[in-house]
């Protein structure tokens, strides 16, 4: 076993080991992919301040994200195909989340389902909804999410439309995806992978077939999906969508000033500056740019997180000092799930856990929720002098 001490450690192994339909739809933007570079690029821009003669036991890196309390203020993502990255993969993640003590996110678009993550798992987790056009679907959805004691409902507001992304094109990735000749072959050659996937009766959407109207077997998800996306959507519709809920809500794919206005407005506990890890509209700003703009917008009117291009605890730091409340990793846990199952999620964890305390001692703190802009060295306009 190699000696893993970074989430790219893990990318390395994932590549290895998972088939490249399903690593390519991981590990990729839309467009020209420069939005998706940016995320993890623009962290690395900027700078920390190095503080000594300071005392630095008792360190903490506990928090809380919408008032529930996390061993650091990091949750797994929702990603959707994950039980295609590893067998049975969101329950997986699930459990290992639960272990570390940070919230895991389910995508409607996974292939375990609310009830088998529920089943399998023995704490609360969150669930992620699209904003779809089928009220009924979405109520029985909403519903099963409360019947599993779902902690948190997280509406995803930037996938009204999809974001081409090339590679998935070229590998036949669709719902459900596209066998060929190529991919049969490449499949063939992950070994672990196709026991995993061989000895799971998991391996279509779970949140939707036999749920929604007309989607009865996985042959026909297809046309389900291409109509499903409500492309009328508006701020009076992401409203009724928050009503359908009466826990928490928090929206996510804000990156836009006006637009945290409105989210604050709107009644939910939380919005993610996100731009769906450069997924959707190529030549946005990364999320880091956008954070500090839209927390100055909506100042304690809501909790402000981040997503897009976290990699290290060292991001997470950067986050968090700049005024995000939370944090989520995606693409960092799928990495741990495809290249080691549950162990490799915990170990993702693991990682990001101690850059996140290290970094913070070594910048002068000891509790992370006293993190702040001082102990960042940001360049002049890094948010943007644009007109």
């Amino acid at each position: 076993m190699p000696v893993i001490t970074t989430i790219e450690d893990l990318r390395r192994i994932y590549k290895r080991r998972a088939p490249k339909m399903f690593y390519d739809y991981a590990e990729s933007g839309s467009w020209t992919e420069q939005t998706f570079r940016e995320n993890s690029s623009d962290f690395d821009q900027i700078r920390l301040r190095q503080r000594i003669a300071v005392d630095m036991t008792n360190r903490t890196t506990k928090s809380q994200m919408i008032g529930q309390d996390v061993a650091m203020p990091v949750a797994l993502a929702p990603v959707g195909l994950t039980g295609m990255q590893c067998a049975d993969g969101e329950i997986k993640a699930a459990r290992a989340a639960a272990k570390f003590g940070v919230p895991f996110t389910l995508s409607t678009m996974s292939i375990c389902s609310i009830e088998d993550v529920a089943e399998n798992t023995d704490k609360p987790f969150w669930f992620q909804v699209y904003t779809l056009k089928d009220d009924d679907f979405m109520r029985r959805l909403i519903d099963r999410a409360k019947a599993a004691n779902c902690s948190a409902l997280v509406i995803t507001v930037d996938l009204q439309i999809l974001g081409q992304r090339h590679k998935d094109l070229k590998n036949g990735l669709s719902a459900p995806p596209k066998l060929t000749v190529g991919s049969i072959a490449d499949m063939m050659t992950k070994v672990h992978w196709g026991l995993g996937m061989l000895g799971t009766k998991r391996r279509f959407f779970g949140n939707i077939v036999g749920h929604a109207k007309g989607v009865s077997d996985p042959s026909s998800l297809s046309s389900w999906t291409a109509e499903a996306f409500d492309h009328s959507l508006d701020w009076a519709r992401i409203a009724e969508l928050r009503k359908m809920w009466d826990g928490k809500v928090i929206l996510k794919g804000i990156l836009d000033v006006e637009d945290a206005r409105m989210a604050a407005n709107v009644g939910a506990d939380a919005i993610i500056v996100s731009n769906h890890g450069g997924r959707q509209l190529d030549g946005a700003l990364s999320s880091i740019r956008m954070l500090e703009q839209i927390i100055e917008a909506v100042g304690d009117k809501i909790e402000v997180h981040l997503d897009s291009g976290i990699r290290s605890g060292q991001d997470v730091l950067k986050a968090l000092a700049m005024g995000a409340k939370g944090t989520y990793i995606g693409r960092a846990f799928v990495y741990g799930l495809g290249a080691m199952g549950e162990a490799g999620v915990t170990k993702a964890l693991e990682v990001i856990h101690k850059e996140l305390d290290v970094t913070m001692a070594l910048c002068g703190k000891r509790d992370v929720k006293d993190l702040n802009r001082d102990v960042l060295l940001v360049p002049k306009g890094f948010s943007g002098d644009w007109s």
